[in-house]
């Protein structure tokens, strides 16, 4: 089969053999973080497995730690994870949300590469998609897998952690995918502070849909990012959002578009305004 590495359709998920594709429902709720768990368990693509943003797809322990609000997991958390799941290398991975947000879907799409994992998809218009196709659901947990044994290393070139880094270096470009509002500083729902890092520049994840509610064709998408980062090299790139969830939108965006290589800075807002002696900036 023709492994996927950034967006997948329904019928083309529904084509798969499901011994050789691990999908994973990543549905999510920043104001109800159950809700994923409660949905999924009312229904689900066939042989889904679920992930929760907080629990699996990070590391909430670490917020103290000055890495925002959704740390990244440590290496052998992940690792366990996926070797719950029953991963195997070159094994097509899809992940879904209720729709093309893609908020926590494009997370985990995004720690696969970081990963060094390739064969990785989000499924484009999520389960709404999935049921619009007249595709069957399934409710309850869905059947363990065979357990594997997954040893895998960050890749720390795709990820920024360093707080100070971001500011003097002339080469990054930071993206920041968060609403204009919460980026101008205008209204902040969930941070201390609203604004956003000095130099950044705004392309709002939400701009990455069309009026279907799926992403837009991919020279599109170049186009509109090339818009906004101009001459800037996709490999200088940086993106962030609020807590480092939302970017991954961007980052999958950008990869669908041919733009390769660029990184997040993970802590993102939440992080960067965890020292209030950092600069910020508004408008």
């Amino acid at each position: 089969m023709t492994l996927k590495a950034t967006l997948i359709d329904a019928a083309e998920l529904a084509a798969l053999p499901p011994h050789e594709v691990l999908i994973v429902d990543c549905r999510f709720d920043l104001a109800d973080p159950g809700k994923g768990s409660r949905d999924y368990l009312d229904g689900h693509i066939p042989g889904a497995v679920f992930a929760s943003l907080d629990h699996d797809l990070s590391d909430l322990s670490r917020q103290a730690e000055g890495l925002g609000r959704h740390p990244l997991p440590l290496e052998p958390a992940f690792n366990a994870l996926l070797s719950r799941w029953g991963w195997q290398a070159g094994m097509q991975v899809v992940s879904y949300d209720a729709g093309s947000g893609a908020l926590a879907a494009a997370r985990l799409w995004w720690l696969l590469r970081l990963v060094g994992v390739r064969e990785a998809a989000v499924l484009d218009g999520g389960y709404a998609a999935w049921l619009a196709a007249g595709l069957p659901a399934e409710s309850g947990a869905a059947t363990a897998r065979t357990a594997t044994q997954v040893s895998l290393r960050y890749d720390a070139s795709q990820v920024l952690l360093d707080h100070a880094a971001l500011l003097g270096g002339a080469s990054r470009q930071l993206l920041d995918a968060r609403a204009a509002p919460r980026y101008r500083g205008d209204v902040e729902p969930l941070d201390r502070i609203g604004g956003h890092v000095p130099g950044a520049l705004n392309r709002p994840f939400a701009d990455n849909l069309g009026n279907d509610g799926r992403f837009k064709p991919a020279a599109q998408l170049r186009e509109e990012f090339t818009a906004v980062i101009g001459s800037t090299p996709p490999s200088q790139v940086v993106h962030m959002c609020g807590s480092g969830v939302t970017a991954c939108h961007n980052l999958l965006a950008m990869e669908h578009a041919g733009l390769h290589g660029s990184q997040l800075y993970a802590p993102s807002w939440s992080g960067w305004v965890s020292d209030p002696a950092r600069p910020v900036a508004k408008g």
